[in-house]
């Protein structure tokens, strides 16, 4: 036994056989069987008496086999790694072989060379069968040795949530990894066709089964989600608090979400090519697949130069790897943050070399270097993802909301309309409706502006003649991104690496959450399809209780004796994100996930009035009577847990 372990490691630490070696083993094969078979049937002193006309018998049909391994390259293998479908191509290689065989024997004895044809048709099919088996058996014990050799017993012993196609696809593609990194211990599979039977040699459970019991039981240390049931799984919140629950990690496919599926099943390739990957608490946010057709948007900004604000943030950098993907002729990348747009230049450098893009380090507010920007690139489509964004920060520097989110939209507006730029993109926020804080007003009013601009230009265009010549002002509003930069997932992330405490506001918070790369998407589908003035609001689904998603995030860590603290609403905060108004309504649209809102119309020399007087007002740095003026333009701004609360009291 120990010769038989020394033997198998030395094999199995080696690299794979050359090709050549294999098809010489299998001819091999074929040699030794034509020669039993052709024993079989006349025994020992027939063979022996005519052992020359049997051995070149055996030696032409051991090169003959070399014509169906080569159809079928059955030599392409990797012999530890041989399946079902191995198996298959080696019979139907003997197969031809054989009947190759049969025709040349018949040709070479009609010819009068015996010396090659002793053995009978009968004799060459019973050695084809022969070697097949021989071949087969070879292949499987070279299998099962690998597979004794490489047991590792730190392997983590698993479940494979989903069977048939997609879960048997992923416990092959298991099972044949060279250093085991998982055990297969069962499949958990809502088939109840399926239910209590085995596949690959495990019990088949189903979701009715009391999966808890099962992992005790059994001791799992992990789950493997098909790649066929990512979305399944993601829905099934229960199955998932019982899996986090008995201290179990939770794999999925690296690129499940973007697998192609045919027919209803990945291919082969596609299975046996994911990477397994621990999955985040991201991972398992309910969320409906959003499908967008993008081959109108590439049809629009391809050749085009795109201008893109706030590139360095979340949204920003996500449009600009977006847009990129599109050929546009030139993109103008504008941030005032230094050392993230340094990042967004290599990015674009590694990523999309050929994509010629300008990268500048300015604020959208200097109205002066803007317009040198405009004049010098002369964009055709803007996307303003540019803003101050926190909540805490703008309630301590009002000045700062006005003066670059309010003052700096007006100026990249403006500069649109004066440079004919054929659309203007804005990105907006839920905490612009019914605004508890000076963040949430100050995109309301940046919302109020560009609709009330796009409605003068159209006006105008319509007095004279000019159709939709003239730049169009389309604003979409969304609520929070996974992973964007200051959310609350790195930071419950962080906590939890320090060990505690997480941090919560309060126990009934609530907030809407889209992927980046999702809500990009509607943005660029509804920035390019909009016609103008529209107030684009995304479907967010459904919305997630924080103080649940800090357990979850807690659970997944593994974490011990992490707490979850409750620190009370902070300035300008609210328990719930809206993204209408009680007084708006929403049209459907182009697409399911995207609705119009209805909202209030505002008369463009007002609001451009108004905005200069805050703008004024901003800069004398005044807190109070900066927001008083913000919440006269935007009445329905009712400050919460704020020291501006007092401004609603008169």
């Amino acid at each position: 036994m120990k010769l038989l372990n020394k033997v198998s490691n030395w094999y199995f630490s080696k690299n794979v056989l050359p090709y050549w070696v294999i098809l010489l083993a299998d001819a091999a094969i074929v040699f030794a069987s034509a020669v039993l078979a052709y024993w079989i049937s006349n025994r020992t002193q027939v063979t022996f008496d005519n052992r020359f006309s049997v051995l070149f018998s055996a030696m032409l049909y051991a090169v003959l086999s070399w014509v169906g391994a080569s159809i079928f390259k059955t030599y392409h293998g990797v012999l530890r790694y041989s399946s079902f479908v191995d198996l298959l191509k080696l019979l139907y290689a003997n197969a031809v072989s054989c009947a190759v065989a049969i025709c040349v024997s018949y040709a070479l004895e009609r010819m009068g060379m015996e010396l090659f044809s002793a053995l009978t048709p009968v004799n060459t099919i019973v050695a084809f069968f022969v070697a097949t088996m021989l071949v087969w058996c070879a292949r499987i014990i070279v299998k099962l040795m690998f597979d004794a050799t490489n047991k590792d017993n730190k392997a983590k012993r698993v479940l494979i949530y989903g069977a048939l196609t997609g879960g048997v696809g992923l416990a092959n593609s298991i099972l044949t990894q060279s250093s085991k990194q998982f055990e297969l211990c069962g499949f958990i599979t809502h088939e109840h066709r399926i239910k209590d039977m085995r596949l690959l040699g495990v019990h088949v459970y189903t979701l009715e089964d009391d999966i808890a019991e099962v992992i005790r039981k059994n001791r799992i240390e992990a789950v493997l989600v098909s790649p066929l049931r990512v979305k399944e799984f993601r829905q099934n919140q229960k199955i998932q608090d019982i899996i986090i629950g008995e201290g179990c990690k939770i794999y999925i496919a690296d690129d499940a979400r973007e697998a192609q599926v045919k027919d209803g099943v990945l291919t082969l390739e596609e299975i046996e090519g994911m990477q397994l990957r621990e999955v985040s608490v991201e991972d398992l946010l309910p969320r409906s697949e959003i499908k967008v057709n993008l081959d109108s948007v590439a049809k629009l900004l391809k050749g085009k130069c795109i201008l893109i604000t706030g590139s360095a943030g979340s949204i920003g950098k996500e449009l600009a790897r977006q847009v990129a993907q599109f050929n546009p002729g030139k993109m103008i990348l504008v941030d005032q943050a230094e050392t993230p747009q340094h990042d967004v230049r290599l990015m674009m450098a590694k990523d999309f070399p050929e994509v010629d893009t300008e990268v500048i380090v300015t604020s959208i507010d200097r109205k002066t270097r803007m317009d040198y920007v405009f004049d010098e690139f002369r964009p055709d489509y803007v996307f303003h993802a540019a803003a101050y964004k926190h909540v805490p920060m703008m309630e301590d520097n009002p000045s700062e909301a006005v003066l670059n989110n309010i003052r700096g939209t007006k100026i990249i507006a403006d500069l649109s309309v004066k440079y004919g730029v054929k659309k203007f993109v804005m990105i907006s926020t839920d905490k612009a409706v019914n605004p508890t804080n000076v963040m949430g007003c100050s995109k309301r009013i940046c919302e109020i502006y560009v609709q009330s601009l796009d409605r003068k230009l159209k006006l105008e265009a319509m007095q004279k003649g000019v159709g939709t010549e003239y730049t169009q002002f389309v604003t979409t509003r969304f609520g929070n991104v996974l992973g964007s930069n200051g959310s609350v997932i790195p930071l419950f992330r962080e906590q939890i690496k320090n060990g505690g405490p997480v941090t919560v506001t309060d126990e009934r918070i609530v907030r809407f959450f889209m992927l980046i790369p999702e809500a990009c998407k509607l943005v660029l589908e509804a920035g390019t399809m909009g016609n103008g003035g529209e107030i684009f609001v995304f479907d967010m689904g459904k919305p997630v209780k924080i103080a649940d998603l800090a357990k979850r995030m807690i659970a997944l860590s593994g974490a011990k004796n992490v707490e979850i603290k409750y620190t009370g609403l902070r300035e300008g905060e609210k328990l719930y994100e809206e993204v209408l108004n009680k007084l708006e309504g929403t049209k459907p649209t182009f697409h399911e996930k995207i609705h119009i809102a209805e909202v209030r119309e505002y008369n463009y020399a007002d609001v451009s009035r108004e905005i200069d007087d805050l703008v004024e007002t901003a800069k004398t740095f005044d807190k109070m009577e900066t927001v008083r003026k913000m919440k006269q333009i935007v009445p329905e701004y009712k400050s919460n847990n704020s020291v501006y609360e007092e401004l609603d009291k008169i």
